[in-house]
This record gives structure tokens, C-alpha cells and sequence, in this order.
């Protein structure tokens, strides 16, 4: 769903009869969506099962392809999105389901593959989505996404089974509303403030409405008996650095998303540009996510033998290297899918982790809704990633013809950021106290 449109998105203000800005909610809509609807999807399913919101954030992705399928409207379009993004809960409710169900030797393996497919997702669906964009009317996207919503909801409706597992407690309808309202105003100048200006009234009306509601959100969830997310839990050392360090790992990972397809696509004749079409260069970044899916195996023996916060670990210094290799070596396209490549392992590995360090520090009753809490970090991670990268790549330019496009400085800047916040990561990492991996696990081949 996150890489559906991309194909379409210099096309979107024709299509829809739109403005460039305008078009540009198609996109902004559905980060928010999925940003803010993990947090509350997970502690709904922690209250009232977790295969019974699994369907609901199923049928909710199906609504809104269809909307979207059946319009050319720029307002309907929005809608249709914005159900779409609200399906990214399935993420931290997939990964409990596992907790709940598999043997403990299974666990690491099982939420590896599955972390693993949120950069298999993205990667595959870039090049289909521009083949499809190419050959056919731009609504077979979203009919082909309704389709395969469907196929998920009957894959889960025969084969997962409910959870046992929940918590006897109110949903925090206050708790939520407040949630929703904080990181709107929070992921708003984050996302847009590059187009609205970043000392504009509306950005820092935003920022400042952020940190208010925020504030005054954990002052209620604080004081509540049954919060939505208990900041108490949060709070830990195991849980708050794992947090910190996911936003870190996020930001990493979608640096990549942003400027690789940009360095793939620029003119040859700018001297570093690799001149590929679109299709071409999706083609090109599609071998990153599978590496991610074949090394979820890996990432599993790590945390078993050594522990998840060694993997995290390692997956930080894989993404750092990866950078540093593009640094040094962009001259052709074989050489960017090498780095793209070595990313994607640390993606892969990295994100593997993080579940498992979260369900070990948090009550089995809270696991999916601290699961949410931590994919709302990733989130942030890349809604800030997309500002940092757009602004440095806006600003650092050249002009080749008509055309101005990133310059080479550019991108290699936007290169050694990534690189230094994995590494920064790598230190929020460290801060993790170390938990005695189980070593008696058998490997998880069977998964």
C-alpha cells in the first residue's frame, strides 16, 4: 500500500484535476493513516481479540481500494487512501498472534520472516505497481489491491486462529482520540512542512499543538486505570531504547526508498545520473527486499544464540556499511544494487529484532499494543527521514538543461546522514541491558 502510488505520483495532478499539493495528500494521507492507527489497532486487539481486528484492518484496506478504484475524484481518492494506510496494524497483530500461538522456539523465526515483509511489501511493489501504471488504466492498482485484501481475509478466516489471550479492561476512547490528534499535528510539518515552509504559521502552529497535546495525552494516560498505552512500560529501558532506536532504523531504511530510485532515474548527462526508467529502476531496488525476506532465517539464529539486542545491533552496522559503500562506489547500476543490497540486510535483520526485544520486557497482555507503539516509532522515523532527505536533496541541486535535479554532494549527504543515524541507533542500541539468549533453541527451519 506504502509504494502502490509512487509510480503515479508526478501523474496524480492530471489524473485527479488537482494541484501538485493537493495530489500530493494522496501519498501523505496513508503515512498518517498507518502511523497512527498501529497504536490503537494493537490495544484493540489485546481488548477484543486479535484475529477479529485483523479481519476489521483487512475489510477496511478492501474499502478503501475500492473507493479509490471507483473514482477520479481528488477528495474520495483521499478517503480511499487514508482507509488503505489504517491496514498497517496488521503488522504488530500479526507479530502477537505469533507470541500467543507458536512454540517459543518458533517465535524468533516466525516475527523475523514477518518483519522481514514489510521491505519485501514495498520492494516488489514498486516495479509491479510502475509495469501496471505503463500498460493499463491506473485503477486496475486499486482493484488488484481490493483483490488481494479479499485473498488475505480468507487466508486469515481459515487458517489463524483467535488468540486466548486478552485483556480484561475499557478501550480508552479519550486515550485515542488524544493519540490521534497528537501525532496528526506532530507528522503534519514533518511531512508537509517542506512544502508549507518550515518557519511558516501553519508548521509551527502544528509543531506547538504537538507538543500540547502530547503533554497533556500522557498526563491522561498517566492517571488512567486502563490507558492506552501504558507509558509506565514504555518507560523501561528495554522498551524506551528499543523505541528510540527503531525511529533511528527508520529513517535509515527510507533514505534509501528516497534517493536510490532519484540517482537510478537522473540523466546520464549530469555525469552520475544512471538514465533508467521507471520500471527499470524498480527492477533494480526489487533484490533489497528479497535479501530481507532470506535473511529473516539468520536474524533468528542471532537472537537466539546471541540475543535480540546483538541483533540490532548488527543489523545498525550492516545499514551504516551499506551507506558507506554508496558513498564510495555509485558509478553504475550494479554497484547501487550491491548497496541497496547490503541495506537491506541490515533492514532485515534489524527490524527482525525489535519485536523480540519489546514482547521480552512487556506483560503477554500488552504485547500487540506495544508492538503498535513501536512500529508508530518506525513511522516517525520515516516521516522525518522524508522531510530530512527531500530538504537536503531540494537544496543541494544542479541544473542540466531545463532540468535542476539533486547533484552528486547531494546525495552522497543524504548518504552519510543515513549512515549516521544507523550508527546512532547502534548507541541507543548499546543502552539496551543484555538479556541471556536462549541458546538451547533449535533453529528455526522449520519456519
Amino acid at each position: 500500500m506504502q509504494t502502490l502510488v509512487v509510480p503515479l505520483i508526478p501523474a496524480f495532478p492530471q489524473l485527479l484535476n488537482a494541484t501538485a499539493t493537493d495530489a500530493s495528500w494522496v501519498v501523505t494521507v496513508t503515512l498518517l493513516a498507518g502511523a497512527v492507527i498501529t497504536p490503537v489497532a494493537g490495544r484493540l486487539g489485546d481488548l477484543y481479540g486479535k484475529r477479529r481486528i485483523l479481519l476489521a484492518s483487512v475489510a477496511v484496506l478492501v474499502a478503501g481500494s475500492v473507493i479509490s478504484a471507483l473514482t477520479s475524484s481528488l477528495a474520495l481518492m483521499v478517503v480511499g487512501r487514508g482507509l488503505q494506510g489504517c491496514a498497517m496494524g496488521v503488522i504488530p497483530l500479526g507479530i502477537s498472534i505469533m507470541r500467543d500461538e507458536l512454540p517459543p522456539e518458533r517465535v524468533s523465526g516466525a516475527v523475523s520472516l514477518m518483519s522481514a515483509t514489510l521491505g519485501v511489501g514495498g520492494a516488489i511493489g514498486l516495479p509491479l505497481a510502475a509495469v501496471v501504471a505503463e500498460n493499463a488504466d491506473w485503477h486496475v492498482l486499486f482493484w488488484g489491491s481490493a483483490a488481494l485484501g479479499i485473498a488475505c481475509a480468507a487466508l486469515i478466516f481459515r487458517y489463524v486462529g483467535e488468540s486466548p489471550l486478552r485483556t480484561p479492561a475499557p478501550f480508552d476512547y479519550a486515550g485515542a482520540f488524544g493519540l490521534v490528534a497528537g501525532l496528526t499535528c506532530l507528522l503534519l510539518p514533518i511531512v508537509k512542512g517542506g512544502e508549507w515552509g518550515w518557519g511558516s504559521p501553519a508548521t509551527l502552529g502544528c509543531a506547538a499543538a504537538a507538543v500540547v497535546v502530547l503533554l497533556a495525552w500522557g498526563w491522561y494516560q498517566l492517571r488512567r486505570r486502563d490507558p492506552l498505552v501504558d507509558l509506565r512500560v514504555s518507560a523501561r529501558r528495554p522498551v524506551l531504547f528499543t523505541n528510540l532506536a527503531s525511529i533511528l532504523v527508520g529513517f535509515s531504511m527510507y533514505a534509501m526508498a528516497l534517493s536510490f530510485p532519484q540517482l537510478l532515474q537522473a540523466p546520464s548527462a549530469t555525469g552520475y545520473g544512471l538514465g533508467q526508467t521507471m520500471v527499470e529502476a524498480g527492477l533494480s531496488l526489487a533484490p533489497n527486499g528479497l535479501v530481507m525476506m532470506a535473511l529473516s532465517p539468520v536474524s533468528a539464529r542471532i537472537t537466539n544464540r546471541y540475543g535480540a539486542r546483538t541483533t540490532l545491533m548488527t543489523g545498525s552496522i550492516v545499514i551504516a556499511v551499506g551507506y558507506v559503500f554508496a558513498i564510495l562506489l555509485m558509478d553504475n547500476v550494479a554497484e547501487l544494487i550491491a548497496a541497496s543490497v547490503i541495506i537491506g540486510a541490515g533492514v532485515g535483520i534489524a527490524y527482525a529484532a525489535m519485536p523480540a526485544l519489546i514482547m521480552g520486557s512487556v506483560p503477554v497482555t500488552e504485547t500487540a499494543s506495544a508492538n503498535g507503539l513501536n512500529s508508530l516509532m518506525r513511522s516517525v522515523g520515516t516521516s522525518t527521514s522524508s522531510a530530512v532527505m527531500a530538504t537536503l536533496l531540494a537544496q543541494l541541486t544542479i541544473t542540466v538543461g531545463a532540468l535542476t535535479v539533486p547533484s552528486l554532494t547531494g546525495f552522497r549527504t543524504t548518504f552519510a546522514v543515513a549512515a549516521v543515524a544507523a550508527l546512532v541507533g547502534l548507541g541507543l542500541t548499546a543502552l539496551v541491558p543484555r538479556v541471556p539468549a536462549k541458546t538451547a533453541a533449535p533453529e528455526p527451519a522449520a519456519v
